[in-house]
């Protein structure tokens, strides 16, 4: 079994055929972006040289995508990247547009996250979560000091009656949050 974690070593011979090492099989460009899109990493290396290619063939990949009018770089963002080659700015293109992916990335996860719970967007949705949690607390509280058959003790009763108003409190707020978006 192919360890996923290692990057995917693909190697280029000399007719520039590129080589999947795990598979033992010859790939295309086409094949290395699918390896690419379903989160693998992929190391090209000339088998004569031993020479890293990584870098030229990704860069093949997308100008290829961008040629058959899948444009995801827009224009002006390709001009800049030109111009970042021939100013002394270009150190810190590299790292701007890393973390910018980066960025992307951490927004589109928590884009999904709220997709595959559609309640977490309502306004108030925490606070209602912890009232809840605060309620279902007293509730069982106060039922499993009743079912042991031993009264609370006066702490415990302060305690639950200080987590009742908590929730009475954070209920009227509920309330009035929603009646102002109504």
């Amino acid at each position: 079994m192919a360890d996923t974690n290692a990057p995917l070593l693909i190697k280029r011979y000399a007719s520039r055929r590129l080589y999947n090492t795990e598979t033992s099989d010859y790939v295309t460009l086409e094949d290395i972006a699918n390896f690419i899109r379903q989160g693998r990493d992929v190391q090209i290396v000339d088998l004569k040289s031993g020479d890293d290619l990584t870098r030229q063939y990704l860069l093949q990949i997308i100008a290829e995508h961008e040629g058959r009018g899948e444009s995801v770089l827009p224009i002006n963002v390709l001009t800049d990247l030109v111009r970042s080659y021939t100013t002394e700015v270009q150190s810190v293109v590299p790292q701007f547009l890393a973390m910018s992916f980066d960025m992307l990335r951490d927004g589109q996860s928590k884009m999904m996250e709220n997709l595959s719970n559609p309640m977490a967007q309502l306004p108030g949705f925490e606070a209602m979560q912890a009232q809840q949690k605060a309620f279902m607390k007293a509730m069982t509280g106060g039922l499993a000091g009743g079912w042991a058959g031993k009264g609370a003790s006066g702490d415990e009763a302060r305690d639950s009656a200080d987590d009742l108003n908590e929730i009475k409190k954070q209920l009227a707020d509920l309330q009035s949050k929603l009646s102002k978006l109504g």
